[in-house]
């Protein structure tokens, strides 16, 4: 194929909401864990205006049982717009209005059984077509000026092809990870030589690790189709992605920004402490109550809950 294959523009997103939410039970009980927020806005809405600020234009979810707050979200709320115009509340009217979806652009789709993030983005493929498209995983924030996913959008502009979004994790924990196998790194962009899915901290070809962002070619379901025939376990898009190296441009991106991981409840509430810091109103207020806690801390104030 020729490289201007590989430079098309990327329109379109999938994002990966079609999962049970385990690890926050009772909360997400009835609501799906994408709509937990961290500030003032759901995990799905962070990701949406990421994907909006890199130019895509096309949003699809990939949704399972009981996720119709996800679409209620995006949708156009006239009742709620009508009473925040009568009370002239317009900054609150601004943000309801930017949360809401463009018409006819977004798209679901249901996956029927949780067989793993491959057989999501498989389940996406009518949606897609021969394009290029940009995968979001809502767990996964990126905190920067510039959302991670347009930084990936500038180095898939030079670089063409296949891109993920890797940072370095402590080698300990390279068994809870896609795991890159690197050539050339320059610090900022390294070419992959190979992926490796959760291996042991003594196999580990490297520590920079897969997080939640990713632009790759149309080919990828080429590879997705031949698991979706497979038996039992989860379908990996790790595999998938393995078979494309060496057949088109394959890169890693060290992104600029704090990451953090949504999809456990420290690094939840460690995403809710940077980005109420980070809030123009309350910001000063929230460093303040952390700096009080840490003195009780210091203090040896003692865990009530734990007594």
């Amino acid at each position: 194929m020729s490289s201007t294959h590989h430079k098309r523009r990327v329109r379109k997103a999938v994002f990966p909401v079609a999962g049970l939410g385990t690890r926050f039970l009772p909360a997400t009980k009835v609501m799906p864990k994408e709509m937990l927020p961290i500030n003032d806005r759901p995990l799905i809405q962070h990701v949406f205006e990421e994907a909006r600020e890199a130019g895509i234009e096309d949003f699809i979810f990939v949704t399972g049982r009981h996720k119709e707050l996800l679409e209620e979200h995006f949708d156009y709320q006239p009742e709620l717009e009508d009473t925040l115009k009568a009370r002239g509340k317009t900054d609150m009217l601004e943000k309801v209005q930017d949360s809401e979806m463009p018409a006819g652009r977004l798209f679901l789709t249901r996956q029927p059984r949780p067989l793993g993030l491959g057989h999501a983005v498989w389940c996406a493929r009518e949606l897609i077509g021969d394009e290029p498209f940009a995968i979001l995983l809502p767990d996964d924030l990126v905190n920067y000026k510039q959302g991670c996913l347009s930084q990936m959008i500038d180095a898939y502009n030079v670089h063409g092809g296949n891109i993920v979004a890797v940072k370095d994790v402590p080698r300990p924990e390279t068994n809870k990870y896609g795991i890159l196998n690197i050539g050339q790194d320059d610090g900022h962009i390294v070419s992959v030589k190979g992926l490796v899915e959760k291996p042991k901290p003594e196999d580990a070809p490297s520590t920079l690790s897969i997080i939640g962002r990713y632009v790759l070619q149309p080919e990828v379901f080429d590879h997705l189709a031949v698991f979706e025939t497979g038996a039992g376990g989860e379908i990996q898009l790790t595999d998938a992605m393995a078979k494309l190296i060496g057949q088109q441009p394959f890169h890693g991106l060290r992104f600029k920004g704090d990451h953090h991981d949504c999809g456990g409840r420290l690094g939840f509430i460690k995403a809710n402490l940077a980005y109420g810091m980070a809030d123009k109103e309350i910001g000063a207020a929230v460093r303040q109550a952390i700096l009080e806690a840490a003195e009780t801390i210091k203090a040896g104030g003692r865990d009530v809950a734990a007594e």
